[in-house]
Parts: structure tokens; sequence; C-alpha cells
């Protein structure tokens, strides 16, 4: 009684646990997501204890039942001759008073206190609808960028994939129903069709064809195909005559159809039957050149490094200007593109250093944020989805002797650079085209700081990328790939202080893989000397 009660009050205070103790947002952080992993494996464990408690419990009522039938069986043949004898009576007695009442309590005992005090407990961490949302949405924006079709994903034919994993009709059937819910019509119709088609094929579902017929004849007639709207109506009804939505929308499509059939025969005169010209599908109305060029370059597209410039990129060992600590045992460094002029270090961070640099953030990831130009405030964004987190130079010696190399290498002084920054990249994670450094429309961005302007980007690759996640800069036409232990560096500003709109750069989304990057952002303040103005604007 006293285990019930206590149960009783863990599940109370489960459920007024506030919200705040939950991390929503766990779509944004691959890092992250891995703890759920190890949740849902205590909460398996958890659920097999109670199956075995069940059955162990099944089974004590299974040789009841059998020793009690063996009993009746034999006492019903001759009742009278049975009880006649002392003993049978005595226990006769005895199992209707005491036994039965054991067996009783035995039924009634609830073996569930276990698994369900640990399922409360573990709920408070689990992922939010947010987090189901902004995973679905990940899928359709890699969808787009990599040219995907639906059947790929719910096959799981993606490149580099370690543990293959299949969509089912109920997935593809949410991921519909998420696109519906954002207005997206385009989507709605590729994974209706997607699960559509898996019904066609014979895969069991709860889900009918005619609740997917429904989303997709509607998100079609969004689209401007009237006439596949009107054929997927009458397919709906054919499965279910009395759908009150679909009686309303045949009668609807036909009315238009007829009024439009109408309008083309007093505008034209032409009395042959005219289809309704379909919208053009698949971009969204913001769907602009420099997305195109993104996603382009994402897929390895588009890049615009000619044969004869590729000629004057060059590897070499660099001192650092003749820095001691290089002189023995120089950098291996890489020109990776000639304008803007970005270099790429190699082995120059130890998978030690990574794995306590990862340890150290870990802790502190939170969601990415981005400068408002409006507010002045650092706010979340759809276009940047990762997680990150700040670490300073006292903190822990590697952190301190990482920002040193840094400066070493770059002659740049790092006192007035900002922390290091951490990121993590979530399902599909990137964070669209932008800007490192503040423009002439933003002169406040960094004021706080009372540095300037980010002259410099230092950006640490801390892990490898099964596929995906790239750095690309669109107004160039330049893809740099992610590799464990290298860096990659460039200048934002010109040396006269303007700044370089051609660094605008992007971090193609994730499509297979964990990406962990950390960069450092390089201040104006404290390089005078180091980096001297020059008389020319764009220089």
């Amino acid at each position: 009684m006293k285990s019930s009660k206590m149960i009783r009050c863990v599940l109370i205070v489960g459920i007024l646990l506030p919200q705040s103790l939950a991390h929503p947002g766990f779509f944004t952080s691959i890092g992250q997501m891995t703890d759920l992993i190890n949740t849902e494996k205590d909460l398996v464990t958890s659920l097999k204890d109670y199956i075995k408690a069940e059955e162990d419990k099944l089974e004590q009522i299974k040789k009841w039942a059998e020793k009690l039938d063996r009993l009746t069986s034999t006492a019903t043949k001759d009742p009278e001759g049975f009880v006649g004898h002392p003993v049978n009576a005595f226990k006769l007695m005895k199992r209707l008073n005491t036994e039965w009442s054991e067996l009783e309590n035995l039924v009634l005992k609830d073996m569930s206190d276990g698994f369900i005090s640990n399922l409360t407990i573990q709920r408070q961490y689990f992922p939010n609808d947010e987090d189901q949302i902004g995973a679905a949405k990940a899928l359709l924006r890699l969808q787009d960028t990599y040219n995907l079709d639906t059947d790929t994903i719910s096959k799981g034919n993606l490149p580099g994939v370690k543990h293959k994993s299949f969509l089912t009709v109920e997935d593809c059937f949410e991921l519909g129903k998420v696109a519906y819910t954002e207005a997206d019509y385009y989507h709605t119709e590729l994974w209706m069709e997607q699960a559509l088609r898996q019904l066609d094929e014979g895969e069991a579902s709860t889900i009918d064809k005619v609740s997917v017929l429904d989303y997709l004849s509607y998100a079609v007639y969004q689209q401007g195909d009237l006439d596949k709207a009107l054929l997927l109506t009458k397919k709906l009804l054919e499965l279910d005559p009395e759908h009150q939505r679909a009686n309303g929308n045949l009668k609807y499509f036909e009315y238009i159809m007829a009024k439009e059939k109408d309008a083309n025969k007093s505008t034209s005169g032409d009395q042959s039957d005219q289809k309704t010209t379909p919208k053009k599908k698949g971009v969204a109305v913001d769907y602009l050149p420099e997305r195109q060029k993104y996603e382009m370059l994402c897929r390895g597209e588009g890049i615009k490094m000619t044969p004869r410039r590729q000629k004057k990129l060059f590897c070499r060992y660099h001192d650092g200007n003749r820095n001691p600590k290089f002189i023995l045992a120089p950098a291996k460094q890489e020109d990776e593109w000639d304008k803007p002029r970005i270099v790429r270090f190699h082995d120059i961070i130890s998978d030690a250093e990574i794995e306590i640099v990862k340890d150290l953030a870990k802790p502190r990831l939170s969601r990415a944020t981005v400068h408002d130009p409006e507010t002045g405030k650092l706010t979340t964004a759809q276009y940047r989805v990762s997680k990150s987190a700040w670490l300073s130079g006292y903190e822990n010696p590697v952190v301190s002797r990482i920002n040193m190399r840094i400066q070493d290498l770059t002659g740049l002084d790092v006192s007035t650079a900002e922390e290091l920054q951490v990121a993590n990249y979530g399902v599909g994670g990137q964070y669209e085209p932008h800007f490192d450094f503040a423009r002439k429309d933003e002169p406040d961005a960094f004021k706080e700081l009372g540095t300037g302007n980010r002259i410099a980007t230092w950006l640490f690759y801390m892990s490898d990328v099964s596929a995906g996640g790239a750095t690309v800069f669109p107004e160039v036409g330049a893809s740099v790939w992610p590799k464990k232990g290298t860096a990659v560096f460039w200048y934002n500003l010109f040396a006269s202080g303007e700044g370089d709109y051609s660094t605008r750069h992007a971090a193609c989304p994730v499509l297979v893989g964990n990406k962990w990057v950390s960069n450092k952002w390089l201040h104006e303040r404290g390089q005078e000397f180091r980096r001297p103005c020059t008389l020319s604007e764009l220089e």
C-alpha cells in the first residue's frame, strides 16, 4: 500500500513538472540527440522488466488454473463422495475462503508501477512537438537541397548511411501533414503520393487511402491543377461515397470548371475543352537565384574554378611568418580559393583536443542565434539550425592553446577576438547564406564589444561528415568540404576596412552524419600594425 502511494505521488509530481525542465530543440543538435538513444534504451530495459513481471504473474495464474482444473474435474464426477472425505471438505472451505481471495489479489496486482514511474520521470526530457515538426521540415529541406525524390528517402537510400532505415506509410503521411500545416502544398502532394504508392504496393498501415486522398486532392487543387484534383476526389468517393468533404469538394470543383469553361468560350470563342493551366510547382515565392546557387554548390555543382585559376593554387608549409613555434614544425597549408583567398590548414587540431572541446561544449549547447538588424537583439531563426556554446581561454588550457595557435598562424591579435564558438548541427542542420561582418546598414552590430568589425573568420572542422555539410560561397561559386582536424581561414574585410561581399557564405544542410565545428571571429581592434590599412578601398 505504501509503495502504491509513493508511485501515485511520483506520477503526480511528473505531471506537474514544469515544461522548462524539458530540452526543446533536440532536432537542432545531433550531439544532444545521441542522449535520447540512451534514454530510449533505458526505457526499453524497463519495458522488458515489466513484460517479464507480467509473464511471471500469468505463469502463476496458469499453474493455479491447471491445478484447480484437475481438482474440479475429479470432484464433479462424484461430488458427495469427494466432500465426504474430511480433508477434501476442509480444503474446499480453505480454497474458497482464502485461496481464491489470494488469486484475486494476484490478478489485480499492477505490475506496471516500475515502468510507468520510469516513463513519467524520463518524459520530462522527451522531445516535444517543436522537435518533431523541426525534424520533419529538415527532411523536406534535405529533399529540396539535394534533389532527392520521396522514394529514395522513404527507402533510406542515402549516400554514406551506416544504418539504413525506412519510412512507413504513417511516416510519409505525417511528413505530408506537416507540409500541409505550413501551407506547403508542393511537399504535401509529394509525400501523400508516396504514402498512396506504398499503400498500393500492399504495405499494412493504420492509415487508409481515404485519408491520404483527402489531403492529396486538396493539395493538388491549391496548386491549380483542377483536373487532377477532380480525378482524385472521384477516386476518394469510390472508396467512401458518403465522405462529406469530398462530396462538397466535387460539387465545388465541377462548378469552378464549368465557370472557367464558360469564361473561355466568351473570351476566345473556342468550343473545345480547355484545361486549367497548373501553376508552376516546387519553388517557393521567396526562391531567389542565390538560393539556387547555394543548393547547387551544396550538391557539388556549379563550382566556378577554372583550370587556369586552379594552377595558381598551391600547398605549402606555413611557419606563421617565422613564428618560433612553427619554424621546426610548420603547418600544412592549402589554397582552397583565390578570390576571396580561402586557405585550409591540415592536421591543425588533434583528436584529443577535439574531444576536450566537445566535452566542454556539450553541457552548454543551446539553440544558435542570429543578429536581428531591426531589433539589434539575438534571436533564433529557421535558416540557422544548430546549437552552439562559447568557450573562454581561461576555462581550459586546451582552449587557450587553440586560441594562441590561431594567433601564431594568422599573425592577428586574438585578445580582441570573440570567444571560441562551438557548434553542432542537427537534422538537416544548416546556416543559410550570410555575412560574418557587419554591413554599413547595421553599424551597431558589435558596438557592445567595442572591438570593431569582424576582420576575419577561422573555422575548425571537428568531424568528418558522411554526406552534405559543405561550407559554400554562392557569390564566387566556391565549396569547401568538412575534413576532421583541418581549419579554414579567410578575411571578411579588405585591408582598408571595407567589407568583402564575396565572403558571403553558408553551411549546407547535413544530409548524413554529425557535423561539429568551432570558429573564432577576429576583430579589427589590435590589428592596426599587424594588418595595416591600404590606400585602396578594395585591397
